[in-house]
């Protein structure tokens, strides 16, 4: 059946039930016969499983918010939904993307679903905000894109939240990291080492951000900053979470990352997360790793560690015109520790490298790699210890003091 026929069916019995529930709360059978009368009417020539299909698919559309998507965002295996326009969506499943057989009837009706989402975390989604990041309220990660942006009609990419926070025990288990490395990733964060957490995109570093926070003692006083919502530390009380906000229909009410960063020097924070750098808030979290918050830490974009040391002096110079070796001195006196992740081509997430950022000298980052991959792409010790091992002896010996 054509996409404007199945429009045309599911706007019927939207106008009915307009009526109906005006005076009256509508059962589902009867809910089943106005679509079954709309499809004889409409599509007399239909088989009983081409109409059992479509009453479904109807359904959904009348039901859930989300409509077609909801079954797939359902799905606990499916990882990622992707939709380019409105007959193109395709899932990731078991590190596996393949197309869906169905499509929207419309681009309004994909951009309802996305207003409806952007909506629920009081943003906007028009032509005037074409691009919006928001999440689900299972924390499912989403990104729409208005049609005049996405040349093929309005895109949508759901990445969904796991119910089951993932440890540090299951990523070893998956073969994500050693045992070892996550011993010392363990001892560092204690510590107070702060940490960057980097990768490419879907490559897990919001899960092994997750992952490390459960080793931050639960006395600590953290504050939590992110473009949209993702993290959940529940074994620390003391805790603020604070989301950034796009400006309303007239340009005001925006709160950004910068401004979050800035804010949160004011709460008294033992350590600052910061769920993910992409812009000029590197500025703002560079100076606050250097002003006594150790122990924080956060994430961004990158091919390697150098290749993210290099983007965090890029997005640090948009923020403050001062010369490189400046920026570069600075990077190093924040940054203890750097963790680069890759998602491999079988779907699999796992880290790459760990090494120390010990210093700036000659105008070369010094780094110590700790951990690397061998020749059998196995993450393995270097045998190297960590150089700048002030905070590991701070902490070894008030633990002997009993502090």
């Amino acid at each position: 059946m054509s996409i404007d026929k199945t429009e045309e069916i599911v706007r019927n019995v939207k106008n009915w039930l307009m009526i109906e529930s005006s005076s009256r709360d509508i059962e589902e059978e009867e809910l089943n016969e106005c679509i079954e009368k709309t499809l004889f009417e409409l599509c007399p020539n239909l088989s009983i499983q081409e109409m059992k299909k479509i009453r479904e698919k109807v359904l959904l559309r009348l039901k859930y918010p989300l409509g077609i998507l909801q079954p797939l965002v359902a799905d606990t295996n499916v990882n990622e939904v992707m939709v380019n326009g409105i007959d193109h969506i395709f899932i990731e499943r078991e590190g596996r993307v393949e197309r869906v057989d169905d499509a929207f009837s419309s681009d309004e009706e994909l951009k309802d679903i996305i207003r409806f989402i952007a909506g629920r975390v009081h943003r906007e989604f028009n032509e005037l905000n074409p691009i919006v990041d928001a999440r689900l309220s299972d924390g499912s990660r989403v990104c729409g894109i208005y049609s005049n942006v996405a040349i093929g009609g309005p895109a949508l990419s759901i990445r969904k939240f796991k119910k089951e926070k993932i440890d540090m025990d299951t990523m070893i288990a998956f073969g994500s990291l050693t045992s070892e490395c996550a011993s010392e990733l363990q001892s560092w964060v204690k510590a107070g080492y702060n940490i960057f957490v980097s990768g490419g995109t879907s490559s897990g570093k919001t899960t092994f951000l997750n992952a490390l926070s459960d080793y931050i003692p639960c006395d600590e006083r953290i504050v939590v900053i992110e473009d949209s919502s993702e993290l959940n530390m529940n074994q620390v009380e003391n805790i603020v979470y604070m989301e950034c906000r796009n400006a309303n229909s007239v340009g005001r009410g925006a709160v950004d990352m910068s401004s979050l960063i800035k804010t949160s020097l004011r709460l008294r924070p033992d350590r600052i997360i910061v769920g993910e750098v992409r812009g000029e808030e590197v500025f703002q979290m560079i100076q606050a790793m250097n002003s006594g918050h150790s122990g924080s830490m956060s994430t961004g974009h990158g091919n390697s560690v150098k290749g993210m040391l290099r983007r965090l002096e890029s997005m640090y110079l948009m923020a403050i015109d001062i010369p490189l070796d400046a920026i570069r001195m600075q990077i190093s006196e924040a940054i203890d520790i750097m963790v680069h992740l890759n998602r491999r081509r079988d779907g699999t997430r796992a880290v790459e490298s760990v090494a120390e950022l010990v210093g700036y000298e000659d105008g070369e980052y010094k780094l110590n790699y700790l951990y690397e991959l061998d020749e059998n792409l196995k993450l393995k010790s270097t045998g190297n210890k960590i150089i700048q091992n002030i905070k590991m002896r701070k902490a070894e010996k008030e633990k002997d003091n009993g502090v």
